[in-house]
């Protein structure tokens, strides 16, 4: 008897299996050829057999799970046939004994690249941030490949996320997590509003079961009195279309329960308060041509019935989203006093809105891409091409570049350029071309001068002011966004770094032939041990930078052509704070390490005395702030340390070459005919410093200077110092902290 009861359960399950493939065979939306089908069957028996012995953590079939995958591809993205076999397969190179080479061979090139691209993204292993951040520049990367995966991905994620219930808690907030962090935003940036929404809900629904269990009831005990409301609501405005002999139809649907929850949570609300839980929809069937009069006609008419908010219309037709998503939202006062959005859209608008622009590109051939998304890929390969900045960074550029809003910027000439929001000036010239941006030492901005700092709003134009003379600063990465300026900047920047670099190598080769050493790696390397460089770039860097003078150094001792000379040692100046701080805490606790590895620590430069590298320096704890970094000789530091000792904190600096400080400098003496232009040429050209500001005053034959530079670190300043004190009219000089 259990063995038929067994056979019953197995023939129930092959019916099943066999219904859901004639499902997916029906819900394909694209032209079926006779081809593509043979092409879908081969890949639903190779699905079959692979999985036959496997069963999902429910207890159902295995095979259900590709087909369910499948089918949302087909149904919901409305992908074609190269995308629903790749969806069939998706698990069988990694779960089964199909190779890739064999889908390879059975299913061409294309099949076999996308199911790579699935089956790396889904052998990554999410733990901390940074392992989360390194995972997602993977997944980027398979993006950048071909879209379908990223789309196959996500109808897999969904159909997780709807069968999630077999799972223990843990694992449904791992998931759950993982959904929020990356999947819906893709699903959003990619125009799958449908699904967006729902991965949404299912994430709230097991992160936060109570909260949405408690919204989804109300929104069910509300559904008749909302009904109503939405009848009588559209009862003139369906007249009205009607005598105008439009073709529409109109839907009232509520909100997400997640859109509902993040309004609750944001606006500090409760869900009675919540005023747009629902939305009305108007769809018009027009021809493409008419669709953006009908749209505003439709539009004229809902205003002539409820009074629009003014500050609420949104116009995507004029200007669709960077994701293709078109539609007209305006919020109307109805007649009970409560606020209604209607949305306002033809039928392509509403099938692009629902299913991303892959139902507008239909994926027919092998290699036929959604063109309208090369915008998108370009900018991923962009933010992928830097190879420099680690994956915390690469998910910081990659969701402000392409999960933020965007806003519109005009070029002199009119020309419209899309930027996301929170970008600068400087931004927009690098967006016009890198050589712009490079030059760029200031914007107009809707004809007024501006820094090029300044965040841009939607509809300025914006006029940039180059030079030829002007190379980027490393501080102009604290005020550009945008993934493709940053990469830029740190290119010329490295370009910099890398001539200047060649000029410190010719004075070194020079200096060599002078003592009447050998030019070879041994001698450098004597050099670099006996002057504290880490490298022989750091080196020649430290000598075109002015650390070094060669021409001062002791006569070393040449023998036989080889260099030698003894290994150096720290100086007073150059020692950690470890002596100092000791004295205080005593020698418990690690160091607090500053630099540029370590940007997440919340650590901030105390403006009251302008510490830079080379300083000694220590932390101070402050509340609620974190840690603030001091000089030791800072006006401040006797009461801190007096007074506080329990909150210091050993520091030390790391990574000494790679930032640029701000630093002053003032200086007085003689007034002299040309001295102006002596003192700019020390400070610019001998001493490659970067000068922000200057300022010189004459009075009765005594002048007074101050300048504003960036330098690299104490060394550098002390350096410039020194030159400046050689100049005969020059009296005093000294480093100021304002």
């Amino acid at each position: 008897m259990p063995n038929s009861v067994a056979k019953i359960d197995l023939e129930q399950e092959k019916d099943q299996i066999l219904s859901r493939y004639r499902g997916l065979l029906r819900g394909l939306r694209t032209d079926r050829t006779p081809e593509g089908t043979r092409l879908i069957r081969k890949a639903f028996n190779i699905a079959m057999e692979a999985h036959s012995t496997q069963r999902r953590k429910s207890g159902e079939p295995y095979i259900y799970h590709p087909i369910a995958v499948a089918r949302i591809c087909a149904e919901e993205i409305g992908l074609g046939v190269t995308s629903v076999v790749s969806a069939l397969l998706h698990d069988t190179v990694e779960d089964t004994d199909i190779t890739l080479d064999d889908v390879r061979e059975m299913f061409g090139d294309t099949v076999a690249t996308i199911i790579d691209g699935l089956t790396k993204i889904s052998g990554v292993n999410w733990q901390t941030d940074s392992m989360q951040a390194e995972n997602f520049r993977k997944v980027l990367l398979t993006l950048a490949q071909d879209v379908r995966v990223i789309l196959i991905k996500l109808a897999d994620r969904l159909h997780n996320m709807r069968t999630l219930d077999g799972l223990p808690r843990e694992k449904q907030l791992k998931i759950a997590s993982e959904t929020l962090f990356l999947y819906a935003p893709l699903a959003h940036r990619l125009g799958l509003y449908a699904i967006k929404s729902e991965l949404e809900d299912l994430a709230l629904k097991y992160k936060e079961p109570t909260v949405y269990a408690d919204i989804e009831e109300k929104l069910k005990k509300g559904e008749s009195v909302r009904k109503r409301f939405i009848s009588r609501f559209i009862l003139p405005i369906r007249e009205a279309l009607e005598k105008e002999g439009l073709e529409f139809e109109i839907k009232g649907r509520p909100k997400s329960i997640n859109s509902i929850y993040n309004k609750m949570v944001n606006k500090h609300v409760t869900f009675e308060e919540v005023y747009d839980v629902f939305a009305i929809r108007i769809i018009v069937d027009s021809k493409q041509e008419l669709e953006k009069a009908d749209c505003w006609k439709v539009y004229s008419i809902v205003t002539d019935y409820y009074q629009p908010s003014p500050d609420r219309l949104r116009d995507w037709i004029s200007r669709p989203k960077a994701n293709g998503y078109e539609s007209l939202h305006t919020t109307v006062m109805s007649p009970g006093g409560k606020w209604v959005e209607v949305q306002i859209r033809s039928r392509r608008m509403d099938e692009v809105a629902e299913m991303g622009l892959a139902a507008h590109y239909r994926y027919k051939g092998e290699e036929q891409h959604a063109n309208a998304m090369d915008g998108m890929l370009n900018k991923i390969r962009e933010i992928l091409a830097d190879p420099g900045s680690n994956a915390l960074d690469f998910v910081h550029d990659f969701k402000l570049n392409l999960f933020s809003d965007t806003i519109m910027v005009f070029t002199p000439t009119g020309e419209m350029r899309d930027m996301p929001k929170g970008s600068t000036a400087l931004d927009f010239a690098f967006e016009i071309h890198s050589q712009i941006g490079r030059h760029c030492i200031g914007a107009k901005v809707n004809h007024q001068l501006v820094p090029l700092s300044q965040p841009l709003r939607s509809g300025d134009q914006v006029e940039i002011i180059t030079s030829r003379k002007q190379m980027p600063k490393e501080d102009w990465l604290n005020y550009v966004v945008t993934a493709r300026a940053r990469h830029k900047i740190k290119q010329a920047l490295r370009e910099q770094k890398r001539k200047l670099a060649m000029v410190g190598r010719d004075a070194v080769q020079h200096q060599m032939r002078t003592w009447g050493a050998k030019v070879n790696k041994e001698n450098i390397a004597v050099l670099q041990d006996h002057l504290l460089a880490s490298s022989p770039n750091d080196l020649y860097w430290q000598i075109a930078r002015g650390r070094h003078d060669l021409h001062k150094l002791p006569p070393p001792q040449v023998k036989n052509g080889r260099l030698h000379m003894a290994k150096g040692k720290l100086t007073m100046e150059e020692r950690p704070l470890e002596e100092i701080v000791a004295e205080i805490r005593g020698n418990q606790g690690g160091t607090l390490t500053i630099g540029d590895d370590v940007q997440n620590m919340n650590y901030k430069l105390s403006p009251c005395c302008h510490p830079i590298p080379g300083d000694d320096v220590f932390g101070f704890i402050t509340p609620g702030e974190g840690i603030r970094i001091h000089r030791v000789n800072c006006p401040n530091a006797v009461q801190l340390m007096s007074n506080f000792a329990m909150r210091i904190v050993k520091a030390r600096w790391k990574g000494k070459d790679s930032v640029e400080f701000l630093a002053g400098i003032q200086f007085s003496g003689i007034d002299a005919v040309g001295l102006v232009n002596r003192i700019t040429t020390i400070i610019s050209r001998d001493s490659n410093v970067n000068m922000r500001s200057i300022s010189f005053e004459s009075k009765d034959g005594i002048f007074e200077g101050k300048v504003m530079a960036y330098v690299h670190d104490a060394q550098h300043l002390h350096s410039l110092v020194e030159k400046l004190r050689e100049v005969p009219e020059v009296r005093r000089v000294e480093r100021i902290d304002h």
